[in-house]
């Protein structure tokens, strides 16, 4: 039998009525580790290590908003088509956050909250930028656990085996027997982009420690080279999704954020006496 990668069987844990799931866990365990990271980078600037928790009251809300948003308006099918259920929009804990409306509402509360700080919005992008990447690696296993976002058929050593899953109760689908149904073994798409986040995360450390960027690029740097990976891995998962042209909306969706961080990446370059100024001191790029 050729070797495959398991997936969970359950996804939800109860302690007494209180339902403890791991793809919330993942979520959560994901947001820690960046704002420790960024915590210690703002630090490093010279703004204090305790302003990322202030600017993250106003930024998470508002990133688990956008990602929500984003998912339903271009997944709407299991919430307003036939025989979707429009209350389960409000059910994040089973699945489903698009990363576009993460960053994008997300931002717009970083916004504010450096507003409220005093602390720059392109330092907290330079500061957050390989951050963010680790925590969508983490955040990935949730749909691991969840069974979800797989793509086509392989026969591969590293396929991933994938359950009929009941999302209302998060677990396996079980037959009479009372054995997980296998629906077929596919490819990891979570897993892929969880190690493409990872190396997204090296390559930026190692562009601050070798380039110096200025202020706000190397935010604008993180958005190119995960519109890239993203653009690949998109187009061999198999889920539902919106098509525009007979292509994934959120393929699209790359295209455009790809350009958006090309023209930061020139808006916020160095210009004549002020690029020396601009790019960060030996101290600023310790990790």
């Amino acid at each position: 039998m050729i070797a495959a990668i398991p997936s969970p069987e359950q996804a939800v844990w109860y302690l007494g009525p209180l339902p403890i799931r791991a793809y919330a866990l993942c979520i959560l365990a994901g947001i820690v580790v960046a704002l420790w990271w960024t915590g210690r980078r703002l630090d490093a600037r010279g703004a204090s290590e305790d302003a990322v928790w202030d600017i993250a009251i106003w930024a998470i809300p508002f990133g688990i908003i956008g990602g929500r948003l984003y998912h339903v308006i271009t997944t709407p099918g299991p919430y307003f088509g036939p025989g979707g259920h429009p209350l389960d929009a409000l059910k994040i804990w089973n699945g489903g956050l698009g990363i576009w409306g993460a960053v994008a509402l997300g931002a717009l509360g970083g916004w504010i909250g450096c507003r409220r700080t005093g602390v720059s919005f392109r330092d907290l992008g330079t500061a957050i930028a390989p951050a963010l990447p680790v925590a969508q690696a983490i955040g990935r296993w949730g749909n691991w656990f969840n069974n979800e976002l797989y793509g086509g058929p392989t026969d591969a050593p590293w396929g991933l085996q994938i359950h009929a899953w009941d999302a209302s109760r998060g677990e396996a689908v079980r037959d009479a027997a009372g054995n997980a149904i296998v629906l077929g073994t596919f490819q990891p798409t979570f897993l892929y982009e969880s190690l493409w986040c990872l190396v997204i995360a090296a390559l930026l450390v190692l562009l601050e420690r070798t380039r110096r960027p200025a202020a706000g690029q190397l935010f604008a740097a993180y958005i190119m080279l995960y519109t890239l990976g993203r653009g690949v891995i998109e187009s061999l998962r198999i889920d539902e999704a919106q098509m525009v042209l007979g292509l994934r909306l959120n393929v699209w969706t790359s295209v455009v954020v790809f350009c958006l961080g090309a023209f930061l990446w020139w808006l916020w370059r160095p210009r004549g006496e002020s690029a020396d100024r601009a790019r960060p001191t030996a101290a600023a790029t310790r990790d």
